[in-house]
């Protein structure tokens, strides 16, 4: 072998060992060295559930979808649906309710409000996704409260029907419940599949948004509700105006038939709209707007209020109450009834009186004229005939879609703007 051949050889033995012995060194020093200490079970077991971490996903909670709790569920319809008077004990809720806005990450409210005693739910999905409360598949409600479940990662798409689903193993008391949903939901038991017009226990749906600038909640009666309007098909003016919104904002429905501002009306658990404000209006994830509209059913229903400016003043609480939390407010006029069997000309001069002093723009921010379309133009104390469902108070759903479409987006959306816009 040529001496500069050999010369070549004796280098590259001595620089492969000096790489090898630099491995070793390396390797042993990561046996050897500080390691991660594994995660403990139950952690273990979150991150399989939850694989993304949706508190570190960005964006904000604002609700997809809400509804007010109305009282506790009286008992079983003869034939139709299993009793309620203690809960419904091995059963599995399956609610059917309608977002306004997606998000790939989910959190649901179960409520207890009128329940006497705890509720347990030990197992729970939204569209079969399994949900967990602080990383548990059960959950305890006390009587008279509430829970928010663990995020959740799921697609939830905008406008679209969504199941949230939840097993009730043993009696719980009262069913804390919203009827009159013009939404069809389901009851399961070992006798089959219920179908039923009722939301129990759950109140609210939020998603996990980076689009949304926030939710819209309108507080109200059946005609935010939706009475009148057609069963599944999404035609409340809330729906209405979601659609228009384009997935810009949330809309949280809070409506309940027969509330009132100022009493107690009938079938509302014994809540009037300014008792229940905090928790189902200013309460909402993600609340910047309220609408309200209420108002006619002080005027209408007994015990009827025969001056005006008590529910002027009630509702002029409402715009100062939602001040106090940084929000904007605006009211709508209230609609005719004449020909509902509750109507009068001295009634009807109550309405006018509310309905003068909200077009003035002195009660809220600003105000939609609900009165104006839907009117008769050629008797304007009645609803015009095509938007009647028949009861001369209740809207069809074009009468809906009359409201819904009536709100001037680019006012809704306005934050600050003095109280003398009209919509």
């Amino acid at each position: 072998m040529p001496r500069r051949q050999g010369y070549a050889l004796l280098i590259a033995l001595v620089a492969g060992t000096a790489v090898l012995a630099a491995a070793v060194a390396f390797a042993t020093t990561l046996l050897s060295g500080p390691r991660s200490a594994p995660l403990p079970p139950s952690e273990t077991q979150a991150a399989a559930r939850n694989p993304v971490d949706p508190a570190t996903s960005g964006g904000k909670w604002v609700a997809t979808w809400a509804a007010a709790p109305v009282g506790a569920e009286p008992g079983a319809k003869p034939g139709t649906e299993p009793g309620t008077e203690d809960g419904l004990p091995g059963r599995t809720i399956r609610n059917v309710v309608h977002t306004s806005i997606g998000g790939e990450v989910a959190r649901i409210t179960l409520s207890n409000l009128f329940g006497t005693g705890p509720l347990v739910i030990d197992q729970a999905t939204v569209n079969t996704r399994p949900v967990t409360f602080k990383g548990d598949t059960a959950v305890t409600i006390a009587a008279g409260g509430q829970v928010i479940s663990d995020p959740v990662v799921v697609p939830v798409a905008p406008d679209s029907d969504l199941q949230v689903s939840f097993r009730t193993p043993r009696a719980g008391g009262p069913v804390t419940y919203h009827p009159y949903t013009h939404q069809t939901s389901y009851l399961i038991d070992e006798r089959g599949t219920w179908s039923t017009t009722n939301w129990r226990y759950l109140t609210a749906v939020d998603v996990r948004t980076v689009n949304a600038r926030g939710a819209i909640v309108a507080i109200g009666d059946s005609l935010t509700a939706g009475s009148g309007s057609t069963t599944d098909a999404n035609a409340r003016w809330t729906d209405v105006l979601a659609d228009r919104l384009g997935g810009r904002y949330g809309v949280a429905n809070a409506g309940i038939a027969g509330n009132r501002v100022v009493g107690i009306g009938r079938g509302t658990g014994g809540q009037s709209g300014t008792d229940r404000y905090d928790r189902d209006v200013l309460a909402v994830a993600g609340a910047r707007t309220v609408v309200v509209a209420l108002g006619i059913n002080d005027v209408q229903q007994y015990p009827q209020e025969a001056d005006p400016q008590r529910i002027v003043d009630s509702l002029r609480a409402l715009t100062d109450r939602a001040h106090a939390r940084g929000l904007r407010v605006v009211g709508a006029t209230l609609t005719p009834f004449e020909g509902f069997a509750t109507w009068t000309p001295q009634r009807n001069a109550v309405r006018q009186a509310v309905n003068e002093q909200i077009r003035a723009g002195t009660v809220f921010d600003a105000y939609v004229d609900f009165d104006a379309a839907v009117r008769d133009p050629a008797a304007p104390n009645r609803l015009l005939f095509s938007y009647d469902s028949g009861d001369h108070l209740h809207l069809n759903d074009d009468g809906y879609r009359a409201l819904g479409d009536r709100l001037d987006l680019k006012v809704l959306e306005r934050a600050g703007a003095p109280r003398s816009d009209a919509l």
